[in-house]
């Protein structure tokens, strides 16, 4: 029986047409193979060849020849020279399924022939590894000195600046954001945030058949402008003129100018004729100076009557508001708010509602004036954000049929900013129900 060997490795010099065509010696020991095929160790193009076969197999470190009937060759084995036919016949070479199996030695060494090629091997302790070649050290130099100097130093001063200005920036305490109250906001700002809705502009009707403006006005008469007077007497005259016309003057002064006295008088002036046109109606006479001095005279059946008899009856002092100072009074009441998440307090937030109580009354009031009736329930619904402020404000209900009002709560709600604030937005819905002071 063979020994082990000792570790040494395979050479192999392949032979073809009675010449060497390769020869390699195997840097490590790995299995051996012969075929057609570009993954054997072997690659030779030969028709009558397999496509790979395995002729040195590695098992534990031990190399085997393995050979099939009709292969033909001599190896060295313990010493002495035998053919593949004396090695089955001697039980040296063993039987498995894809042929016989013989062991080898470092000493072992041989040719063997499979068809038209021939393989030598033999097993030669492999050659040292050659020593890297390694500059001196003198040319070669420190890392040092091979780095460039300039460069690392500004890179050097670089960091340090950086990381020294974001350590003095890290050790300084965080400001206190401030909350700015919106009276400090500027008005350019305000106007941003709120802006006034505009009414709708009237509505024009147009009639059919209506002559245009400018046809209306060319069927209008020129009037004639009246020249200012220039002197001092023609103003004295032009305002005698002006005095005459107005009041009683015009009235007596109808006698001889004519007009509607002129109709009742005839052509005729004075006393007597009054008397005389109006002595058919009942009731009525013309003074005199004796009937002036001596009381209610007169030969119709009529009597003087006293202030008593035009005297209202009741008493009482009538009150007559002037236009413009009357004063028109609300009621305004504020049911509980729905609040939809605990972050929020119910109390701290109907306190804060009821001190902007006057801005929400005021909205209704205004609209109150143009409609004494008007009474009714809104509900508006908005949400506080994590900086305490409104957002997403919407009308849920408005039972007083008067969009203003719900337009102007939510122009005030928008400018609200409440003292606590959330972890989260809250939604909230705020009834407020509006009726005339009785």
């Amino acid at each position: 029986m063979a020994t082990a060997p000792s570790g040494k490795n395979l050479r192999v010099a392949l032979i073809q047409s009675d010449k060497i065509t390769e020869d390699r010696t195997l840097k490590k020991r790995v299995s051996v193979s012969v075929g057609q095929n570009a993954t054997n160790t072997f690659v030779v193009p030969v028709s009558n060849l397999p496509p790979s076969f395995t002729l040195f197999e590695l098992v534990e470190n031990q190399y085997f020849l393995i050979f099939r009937e009709g292969m033909d060759g001599k190896v060295s084995v313990d010493g002495a020279e035998v053919t593949l036919e004396q090695a089955k016949a001697k039980g040296l070479a063993r039987q498995r399924k894809d042929g016989f199996a013989l062991p080898l030695t470092d000493a072992s060494k041989g040719r063997i022939r499979l068809g038209e090629i021939s393989l030598l091997f033999q097993f030669v302790t492999p050659p040292p590894e050659p020593p890297k070649p390694e500059l001196p050290a003198d040319i070669k130099g420190t890392l040092f000195a091979q780095a460039d100097q300039f460069f690392f130093m500004v890179l050097g001063v670089s960091l340090f600046l950086h990381f020294s200005g974001a350590t003095f920036i890290a050790c300084q305490p965080m400001p206190e954001e401030q909350e700015v109250a919106l009276d400090d906001l500027p008005d350019r700002f305000v106007k941003a945030m709120m802006p006034q809705e505009k009414p709708p502009p009237p509505k024009k009707e147009v009639v059919a058949d209506a002559p245009s403006e400018k046809e209306a006005k060319k069927d209008e008469p020129k009037k004639e402008v009246a020249k200012a007077p220039t002197t001092n007497a023609e103003q004295k005259a032009a305002l005698a003129q002006k005095v005459a016309k107005s009041g009683l003057l015009k009235v007596i002064g109808a006698g001889a100018g004519g007009g509607a006295f002129e109709d009742v008088l005839g052509n005729s002036s004075g006393v007597g004729d009054v008397a005389n046109a109006l002595s058919g109606a009942s009731g009525i006479g013309v003074a005199t100076a004796d009937s002036l001095a001596g009381g209610p005279k007169g030969n119709a059946t009529g009597s003087a009557a006293g202030i008593g008899d035009l005297g209202t009856s009741g008493g009482g002092n009538v009150a007559l508001a002037e236009k413009g100072n009357a004063t028109i009074k609300a009621n305004m009441a504020m049911q509980a708010p729905e609040v939809d998440s605990a972050d929020v307090d119910r109390e701290k937030l109907a306190a804060y509602v009821r001190s902007r109580k006057a801005a929400i009354q005021g909205c209704y009031e205004k609209e109150l004036k143009r409609n004494p009736s008007l009474k009714g329930k809104v509900v508006v619904r908005f949400s506080i954000t994590t900086q305490g402020r409104t957002s997403d404000i919407e009308i849920e209900e408005n039972t007083l049929g008067n969009e203003a009002v719900g337009a102007c709560i939510k122009t005030t709600i928008r400018g609200w900013v409440f003292p606590f604030k959330p972890p989260s937005e809250v939604p909230v819905a705020y009834p407020f129900v509006f009726s005339p002071a009785s």
